[in-house]
């Protein structure tokens, strides 16, 4: 099995829109959605940031490099 590969995009704008924007900016780049972490404010329960994990394998990411 080929190493895995991982990304992590932080963004401090935590609305349905921005988060949808980065998953699909993402995964049309060749990576796959893999979760989401919430750091959240002691004094809100809206969410401060988040992270998201993408993962690929290392053989796709080099095939990917090779062609562009």
């Amino acid at each position: 099995m080929p190493p895995t590969e991982y990304k992590v995009v932080e963004t401090q704008t935590v609305t349905d829109e921005q988060l949808t924007a980065i998953i699909n900016e993402w995964v049309a780049l060749g990576w796959q959605f893999d979760g989401v972490q919430f750091a959240m404010r002691d004094a809100s329960k809206r969410p401060a940031m988040a992270f998201l994990i993408f993962t690929r394998s290392r053989v796709a990411a080099d095939s990917t490099a090779a062609n562009s």
